[in-house]
């Protein structure tokens, strides 16, 4: 019972700082370009090429 006095603020603070870090992210525009990252593996750098 000591156990979960314990674990149970550790668990909530765990979920606050990752909600918090979520909201951080959202607001430096990590979600804007989804498809950026996705599209730019078919790019082929100039530097790869055989000349």
């Amino acid at each position: 019972m000591n156990g979960l006095v314990l674990l149970i603020p550790v668990a909530l603070g765990l979920g606050l700082l990752g909600l918090a870090a979520f909201f951080w992210s959202l607001r430096q525009g990590q979600f804007e370009d989804l498809d950026g990252a996705a599209l730019r593996i078919f790019v082929e750098d100039e530097q790869d090429r055989p000349t």
